[in-house]
């Protein structure tokens, strides 16, 4: 079987879902989640500048992250696994400023999310996942920073019925200290 790439933007204007090429046979699976010159001619411009995976268990939450400077566009895949990945326009002229999408991504699926400059990004992860990140800018301590993930403004829907409820939520400490949306309005407007 193959999957060609497709393209499909999202109502948070600049955001696209992405199923990326991928073949299966009786050997295995090949998959190509990124290319530039396919991303380009779908009207994305990412050049990668750094590359990397987090490793997470089941339960574990990482917030809407962010750098207020050196801002990351960023191509995410769950490699294997499944987490609940939410994005957030921090674009405070976007008519979508403020608003929130989810998606469930899964190594079974392959689905990957472009998500621009100025957006916010976390995930909830389901399963012990292996997610991939390949960023259009090097990480910047200085600027690193994130919005909370129960933020009553931003009021995402975590589905953690999913993991056993909140109280099994494993959370970093510098994420139990991240800004309100309130407080992240105040800085940029």
């Amino acid at each position: 079987m193959i999957t060609k790439f497709n393209f499909e933007e999202l109502d948070l204007k600049g955001a696209y879902k992405i199923q990326p090429f991928y073949a299966t046979d009786e050997r295995g699976g090949f998959v190509k989640d990124y290319n530039i010159d396919m991303f380009k001619a779908n009207g994305i411009e990412h050049e990668l500048k750094e590359v990397f995976y987090t490793i997470s268990k089941r339960g574990v939450i990482r917030a809407m992250h962010f750098q207020l400077v050196k801002q990351q566009a960023k191509l995410v895949r769950c490699v294997s696994g499944h987490v609940y990945d939410v994005i957030a326009d921090l674009r405070p002229d976007s008519p979508t400023f403020g608003q929130w999408r989810g998606f469930h991504l899964t190594g079974d699926n392959q689905v990957e999310l472009y998500i621009p400059q100025y957006f916010g990004h976390g995930y909830l992860v389901i399963e012990d996942s292996v997610v991939s990140y390949k960023c259009g800018e090097v990480f910047y301590g200085e600027g690193d920073s994130g919005i909370m993930y129960n933020d009553p403004d931003l009021a995402i829907e975590w589905p953690m019925d999913l993991i056993g409820g909140e109280e099994k939520l494993i959370i970093s400490e510098k994420d139990k200290n991240l800004m309100s949306f309130k407080d992240y309005n105040n800085i940029v407007k």
